[in-house]
């Protein structure tokens, strides 16, 4: 197997303790890494040691080489829309880091980018292919659980952040950074229908010591399909943890990344009852609450921990396929502009306060 060779620009939180671990592991075997970019000495040097690569302070300095078959984009998030396109008009392929990009617009330019020089983009949405989205998608489509009325993602936490990703100049605030894991898992619910809308959007400051917004309440619509839900909250001290909650007419799944519990009704052993038009009462006359003891079915499995370590293999994997052996992306660079598209709308509906500009 011919191995694809990749360059990473950037070996912060992303470029190395995602990207550069995961192409280091035991579980790559068809990428190697033949160039780290990165502004700090002491960053390449790590690279250097990790990969025996050809070191890099700028990107541009990866200009003229025929060799690399996947530029990684793990820069800031304001610079992810100017390098990628800069990337695709000098010949390579390549994946982005989340948010793909500001707006709808910049998207749609790096896709038109991208054909124009006959090359591959998309986002890093690892999300997406976290095993439990699998089993969510199958539990949905059985019926299981009946006809699906909301699905609930929470991303929340309690802490307080002061980095640059709490800086709108830099196109960060939660929902910007965090967002897309749950925007793009509730747009994959949602079949990636074009009708969604974004029915309400709250965006405030919490805790954060920057300008961008650390409280994020989205709920998006489509028509025929379930209500979703989104929270993404720095400031729950009492965070839910179960990152989804699916509410059928038959029962309801909870789940983390790695595992699931379920509870429906067993239709089968369900007493027949008609429908009445006064009080429930007791033998002697007095009224009493209308409940049963329904029967119920649990349904509990672990997925296994390594969720995020299967996910970017799979990424990897349709990266290979797409580039090396010309197979169609599964997360396409027009998913990930929906992405964009709901986090966009979210910020115009609710404008923030600009305190901070680069310096």
């Amino acid at each position: 197997m011919k191995k694809m060779r990749v360059a990473i620009i950037g070996q912060g939180r992303s470029g190395h303790d995602i990207h550069s671990n995961f192409l280091r592991s035991s579980a790559n075997t068809f990428a190697e890494v033949v160039a780290i970019v990165d502004e700090l000495d002491f960053r390449r040097e790590i690279g250097k040691r990790e990969f025996g690569c050809d070191l890099y302070s700028d990107y541009r300095e990866l200009f003229g080489r025929d060799d690399i078959d996947l530029v990684v984009n793990s820069t800031y998030s304001n610079q992810h829309y100017s390098v990628a396109k800069d990337l695709l008009k000098h010949g390579f392929n390549v994946l982005s880091e989340k948010p793909f990009a500001r707006s709808l617009l910049e998207c749609m330019d790096l896709i038109k980018t991208a054909k124009e020089n006959g090359k591959i983009v998309t986002a890093f949405h690892q999300s997406l292919c976290i095993p439990v989205m699998r089993k969510l998608k199958e539990i949905m489509a059985s019926g299981i659980i009946g006809d699906i009325m909301q699905i609930s993602l929470r991303y929340s936490s309690f802490g307080r952040r002061w980095d640059w990703q709490t800086l709108q100049y830099r196109c960060a605030g939660s929902v910007y950074n965090s967002g897309p894991h749950p925007i793009g898992q509730a747009l994959e619910f949602l079949d990636w229908d074009k009708n969604t809308r974004v029915a309400y959007a709250s965006l405030r400051k919490a805790l954060t010591l920057g300008d961008a917004e650390d409280y994020g309440k989205i709920i998006l619509t489509s028509p025929g399909k379930p209500t979703i839900d989104i929270e993404i909250i720095a400031a729950d001290a009492y965070a839910d943890p179960y990152n989804f909650k699916v509410f059928g007419t038959n029962g309801t799944v909870v789940a983390t990344n790695s595992s699931y519990k379920m509870k429906y009704i067993d239709r089968d052993k369900l007493e027949d009852r008609e429908v009445m038009h006064s009080s429930l009462v007791t033998s002697d006359g007095m009224p009493i609450f209308c409940r049963e003891e329904l029967p119920i079915i649990e349904v509990e499995e672990d997925l296994g921990a390594d969720c995020y370590d299967i996910a970017n293999l799979d990424v990897y994997t349709q990266l290979y396929n797409a580039i090396m052996l010309g197979k169609p992306l599964e997360v396409t660079p027009e998913k990930a502009a929906m992405v964009v598209n709901i986090i966009d709308t979210c910020h115009a509906m609710n404008p923030l306060p600009l305190i901070y500009s680069e310096e």
